[in-house]
């Protein structure tokens, strides 16, 4: 790996620092500077950042034994990186106990035994930092526009790792959403096949850490992702942990021309899958396909598998300057679409327009558990936290669950309704198994019946509440609400028993006076929720009844 920090050992080599004498802290050479800070008080916690050279005239050393050895021990607990001292004057030396606490701590302790200038010093220090970062800079950007011209060869990402391991002389190795295995050198294939397992065990590549341990090895890990979410995690082996930022930064850089040949690659694959979306659009239409076409494009039919169709309203409707540029949005939905159904072991079939996205989401799962709305619920979860703005504020509705592929329409027009209860603020579900007596209302409603049906039983009470300007409907639906308890019904309308008693008379005028018997109390109540949902398709907006 090559070198860009700036060590205490490298400090040592500099012509400035001939002269200095390593008194102990061998082991702690290694250590890296940030910067240098001249330090003559023994109040110096606020005025240490970590990863300084300390120099000093000494004057910890006039003090009792004692205190040089908590001043030794804060200056490493601070992270300061070495301290240099001057001692011109024979007289003063260091105590062997204080040397011997350096050794241990691996706190190097540098001595002139003569007067020097700490101008002098830091100047060089600080010129030698600069170059350092300029340095840093221009590799970075060397390296980035390396991984960039090589994302656009073939085999990109086999190259980007070679890159890096030739950079690092470590394994480098990406593992994907997908099984294909990428690692350089050879060697490699066994640590990816243990990292992919580990990843598979312990909650997938999102939750991967920094840093992963497989057996002796360690590795550095960085995500390589796409939009909305992450594709897969860049690693690097390595003996110790990157104390240098700039590291990570390199894996940045190559993790984002990874995703870019992903992104690339997916985007063909994506515009590929027309037949897909023609397929997919002519079955939810009812529109004639040749069975040919539909079994290869569809997943082959087993007694294990199952569908159900999702449709997707986007919350966002503003229209696209081109249509070149609406054909480039389709790709990018459906690409995010097709990964995270895939994600979540699902067979995807897409057709996607420009208000609207349907997937027909084919699984594997035995009869019994082919109904469960669980498997859905945490890919809605993770529909709802995409900061994509596209799929803010989305719709989703979600059908039964089918295997004929006769029944897409059916399911289609399930999942469609689902959205469209939604949009009339009837239902907060997205499975069309929870809409419950809005299924039959639904059924009413296609058939003309619906609006007869309200006439038959609620007619002459709307009649009466709009000539009248009175609030019996509302009375009625608080009543039948409350299961017929006044006490309850009152204190909710906000009004004394003997106004309520008075308006349920009026109520069984117009109704009837066994209109709370259990068959007309039924009838009234689904008349409610079916006058709900007209008013809401005219209307569009909630009513203050509900």
């Amino acid at each position: 790996m090559k070198n860009i920090e700036l060590t205490v050992r490298d400090v040592m080599e500099r012509e400035s620092f001939q002269k200095a004498k390593l008194a102990a802290g061998a082991s702690g050479l290694s250590r890296k500077i940030r910067w240098s800070h001249i330090l003559e008080v023994l109040e110096f916690e606020s005025l240490i950042n970590g990863e300084e050279l300390i120099l000093t005239t000494g004057i910890s050393l006039a003090l009792d034994l004692e205190t040089q050895l908590a001043y030794i021990r804060k200056l490493d607990e601070l992270g300061a990186s070495a301290l240099c001292i001057e001692l011109a004057d024979p007289s003063k030396r260091i105590s062997a106990e204080v040397l011997e606490l350096a050794d241990s701590l691996g706190f190097p302790i540098l001595v002139f035994e003569e007067v020097i200038r700490f101008v002098d010093l830091t100047h060089d220090l600080h010129t030698a930092l600069i170059n350092r970062h300029h340095k840093m800079i221009s590799e970075l950007d060397r390296l980035s526009g390396r991984f960039i011209e090589l994302s656009l060869t073939s085999n990109g990402i086999l190259k980007i790792l070679q890159e890096l391991h030739e950079y690092f002389r470590r394994e480098a190795i990406f593992i994907s959403d997908r099984p294909t295995p990428y690692f350089y050198p050879s060697g490699a294939k066994e640590s990816e096949a243990i990292l992919r397992s580990r990843i598979g065990s312990e909650g997938g590549l999102e939750n991967t850490e920094r840093y992963v341990e497989i057996a002796d090895r360690r590795f550095a890990s960085v995500p390589v992702r796409g939009p909305g979410q992450v594709w897969g995690r860049l690693f690097l082996g390595m003996d110790e942990p990157l104390q240098e930022n700039f590291y990570f930064l390199i894996l940045d850089r190559a993790s984002l021309a990874i995703s870019q040949v992903i992104l690339r690659n997916r985007t063909v694959e994506e515009r590929k899958q027309n037949l897909e979306d023609k397929v997919v659009r002519n079955l939810i239409t009812d529109r004639h396909v040749d069975p040919e076409t539909v079994r290869s494009v569809l997943p082959a039919r087993s007694r294990n598998m199952y569908y159900r169709a999702f449709s997707i309203r986007p919350g966002t409707n503003a229209p696209f300057p081109s249509q070149d540029l609406l054909e480039e949005e389709l790709v990018q939905r459906a690409l995010l679409i097709r990964s995270l159904f895939q994600r979540h072991g699902f067979f995807p079939a897409i057709t996607s327009g420009e208000n609207e996205m349907t997937v027909l989401a084919f699984f594997i799962s035995e009869e019994e558990k082919s109904r469960c709305n669980a498997r859905f619920e945490p890919l809605i979860r993770e529909f709802r936290n995409m900061p994509m703005p596209q799929f803010r504020n989305s719709r989703f509705g979600i059908s039964k669950t089918y295997q004929d592929l006769a029944d897409i329409r059916r399911a289609y027009r399930e999942s469609e309704d689902v959205i469209q209860l939604q949009e009339e603020a009837i239902t907060e579900s997205v499975f069309y198994e929870e809409l419950g007596i809005h299924r039959l209302l639904l059924l009413l409603k296609r058939s003309g019946e619906l609006e007869t049906y309200v006439d038959d039983y609620l007619g002459m009470l709307i009649e009466h509440d709009a000539r009248h300007d009175s609030r019996l409907f509302e009375t009625l639906v608080v009543y039948l609400e409350c299961g017929g308890a006044k006490k309850e019904a009152a204190d909710r309308l906000f009004i004394v028993r003997q106004t309520l008693y008075h308006r349920i008379g009026k109520l069984e005028g117009l109704l009837g006076a066994d209109f709370m018997e259990p068959a007309n109390r039924l009838a009234l109540e689904v008349a409610v929720q079916a006058y709900r949902m007209l008013e809401q398709t005219e209307a569009g907006e909630r009513l203050p009844v509900h």
